[in-house]
């Protein structure tokens, strides 16, 4: 699949003002004298001809003149209508300062406020009155889409139901997907599937943008996705549909219906477990330790954790344990305390961790008695890994693995101070929010995020470029080593887990060198491989900087 804009010729560019006002082809003040002949937009511009680059300092010193961080999401949004290369060129060359604010925390604000900072359209509502015309509803989209995030916001990060204001999560996804990984955003499409809410402060809200009803389940929501999937993949043929922020109950469910029928996946519980894997595999390379030998303790027993103890348990099967031992390496503290097999409670996707223990019924006795090598929060609870809980990990480990990973930062287990300061500067930290550098003890210690950013974007594009049929759980643990082979040896000295973030293209393309190799050698693309894998990737990422149109 192409960018439809990649190759346009003058006559067939718009003119004039309408050419202004497509934020595809707008490129400001930067039109030079002979677009501006040429392309009828003499007058309509202020006389001087900016460079990009005098374009993005003019962006970053409005936007750090602002101090609330939604202002600055409202901010970014509004340059995203009007100039999408620029918006874009901001972001791939101040990821560190803007992931943050067009992804997690601000997103999960702007979510919570979406009717309030609503600007304009960007994606598609598909509502429950739209049921038999979701394929006309998708025709109306103006590109040819090559991958789809498509939520029914009702598990919005740690937040829960959001309904249609979740329209946030599939856009800022999909802005990752441009910046970290290139791909190109006309081949974008945000979906969010309108099945009502049942949060009752919104369905109060004059502002709120969704149907005013509260959850339509069963048959009738069921019967709405399938037409959704059948439709997009006859609009968008072969397009990668990518779930997101579903609830457990659908998570999985929809995840097993539909992951050998067409090219899916689930971030939350597929994307979540390779980044994870990935930052253990760093992890060990300081410990020294094999990955078959851990005991992990997640607190959380959801789509996150289940996914992340599946792909867990594999890499210590792929290892040589066997099945039932690697599920035993892996332990679910969940609402009602330790997953065990005497309880009658447990959901399908959790019974595989229900380990044969006395009850547990809370985490800090839980780490005492099962004394892990890793605690991984996923039940997005704030302040949950407590002093007392960090104190006896940093007891019983010399090098206590700790990854604090819910988020917006309002619901982190802790901060990274923290981790660092309560286990005596030994832990091994990740975290799901960003959290500046700690001093402690005399050293800085970087932590990163163990963010699906790494992973999702990647991935997508190894999909995309090799036209896969299906996406795998091999294409996930070799998502996760190619990204901990990509952690140097002085990230592991400032306590860093994974990569610097304005890496982030490298390790993308990397990842969806690797992706895309997988699909190739399993019989799973829809083209030959090429010579040169890598070769063949860089050529379709995206790059930011403006062509000139004559």
């Amino acid at each position: 699949m192409l960018d439809q804009t990649k190759n346009l010729a003058p006559r067939d560019l718009p003119k004039g003002f309408a050419l202004l006002h497509d934020p595809a082809l707008n490129k400001g003040t930067a039109f030079t004298e002979k677009e501006r002949d040429a392309l009828e937009l003499r007058g309509l511009l202020p006389p001087h001809v900016h460079s990009q680059d005098e374009q993005v300092t003019r962006v970053l010193n409005n936007l750090r003149r602002i101090s609330d961080p939604l202002d600055k999401f409202v901010a970014l949004n509004a340059l995203h209508d009007r100039n999408e290369a620029l918006f874009f060129r901001v972001l791939c060359d101040n990821i560190d300062e803007m992931q943050p604010l067009v992804y997690t925390p601000t997103v999960g604000l702007a979510c919570q406020k979406y009717g309030l900072v609503f600007q304009g359209p960007r994606g598609i509502f598909i509502g429950t009155n739209d049921r038999g015309h979701v394929a006309e509803v998708l025709c109306n989209w103006p590109y040819q889409a090559g991958i789809i995030v498509v939520t029914d916001g009702e598990r919005i990060l740690g937040l829960g139901d959001l309904g249609a204001n979740g329209m946030g999560i599939p856009v800022g996804k999909l802005s990752l997907y441009v910046a970290c990984a290139g791909v190109s955003p006309q081949l974008c499409l945000p979906v969010t599937i309108d099945v009502g809410t049942n949060n009752e402060t919104l369905l109060k809200d004059p502002f709120y943008v969704g149907l005013r009803q509260r959850r339509v389940t069963g048959a009738a929501y069921d019967e709405l996705i399938d037409e959704f999937i059948t439709a997009a993949r006859a609009v968008f043929p072969g397009v990668v549909i990518q779930f997101e922020d579903f609830a457990n109950h659908n998570a999985f469910r929809l995840l097993h219906k539909y992951r050998d029928r067409i090219c899916t996946f689930n971030d939350d519980i597929q994307g979540t477990a390779s980044v994870v894997l990935a930052g253990l595999f760093s992890a060990l390379r300081v410990t020294g330790g094999k990955l078959g030998d851990q005991k992990i303790l997640f607190l959380g027993a959801g789509e996150a954790a289940t996914g992340i103890a599946d792909l867990v348990a594999a890499a210590m099967v792929a290892q040589g344990l066997t099945e039932s031992a690697a599920h035993q390496r892996c332990w679910l503290v969940d609402s009602k305390g330790l997953v065990i097999k005497s309880r009658t409670d447990l959901a399908e996707h959790k019974v595989p961790y229900a380990q044969d223990h006395a009850p547990i019924g809370d985490f800090l006795s839980a780490v005492k008695t099962l004394q892990p090598t890793a605690i991984i929060g996923v039940a997005a609870v704030s302040g949950t890994f407590t002093k007392e809980v960090l104190e006896e990990m940093a007891r019983i480990n010399q090098r206590p693995i700790v990854f604090a990973l819910s988020n917006p930062t309002s619901q982190a287990e802790c901060n990274a101070e923290q981790a660092y300061r309560w286990t005596n500067g030994r832990a091994l930290f990740a975290c799901g929010s960003p959290f500046d550098p700690v001093q402690f003890n005399g050293k800085t210690f970087v932590p990163r995020q163990g963010n699906n950013s790494y992973i999702f974007p990647g991935v997508g594009l190894g999909a995309i470029v090799s036209r896969a049929r299906h996406i795998t759980d091999d294409m996930f643990m070799t998502a996760a080593h190619t990204l901990a082979h990509l952690v140097t040896e002085s990230d592991l000295e400032q306590g860093s887990l994974y990569p610097a973030l304005p890496r982030i293209r490298e390790v993308s393309a990397h990842i969806a060198t690797a992706v895309a190799d997988t699909a190739y050698k399993s019989g799973l693309a829809g083209k030959s491989r090429p010579q040169d894998v890598m070769a063949d990737v860089q050529s379709q990422m995206y790059d930011p900087r403006y062509k000139s149109y004559v």
